[in-house]
């Protein structure tokens, strides 16, 4: 089957910044040419989207092209803005010296992300993944039911 969006774009539904963006991309993407995959959500599945972990996702914005290729930082900012009809805005970044500074300021971005947005550190937000998919598996698990020892 074919895709008929350009971009998978996986985003942190926790982060208000991050959300801002992601609105005002699905406002202009009036043709459905980014797929919006929130890496938050409790059926989020590497499998589906390039392999990519929760942890990597959550460390550098990343996005996955309809061939599998995962791309990273900047450059996911390019192809869907790209997608869109938005390239001109990041166009500059392909300059090499350009492209170089804006990928410095988004790498320092990534690695205060969480602490700018009031979330702590990677280690508090993977603590609250695992239970949160702990929480799920348990959902509607009667306590007794879910203690049985089948095996005795």
């Amino acid at each position: 089957m074919k895709k008929h969006w350009k971009i998978d774009l996986l985003y942190d539904s926790d982060c208000p910044i991050c959300m801002m963006e992601v609105r005002f991309l699905q406002k202009r993407d009036i043709h459905g040419k980014i797929k919006f995959t929130d890496l938050n959500s409790i059926t989020y599945s590497p499998i589906e989207h390039g392999g990519v972990e929760f942890e990597s996702g959550m460390r550098k914005l990343r996005a996955v092209l309809p061939d599998n290729t995962v791309v990273v930082g900047v450059e996911v900012f390019r192809k869907t803005y790209e997608a869109i009809g938005l390239g001109w805005v990041f166009e500059a970044t392909n300059i090499p010296v350009i492209g170089k500074v804006a990928d410095t300021i988004y790498d320092v971005w990534a690695e205060n992300r969480l602490r700018i947005t009031g979330r702590g550190d990677m280690a508090d937000v993977l603590a609250e993944r695992r239970a949160q998919l702990l929480a799920a598996e348990n959902e509607g698990c009667d306590s007794d039911a879910c203690d049985m020892n089948y095996d005795a």
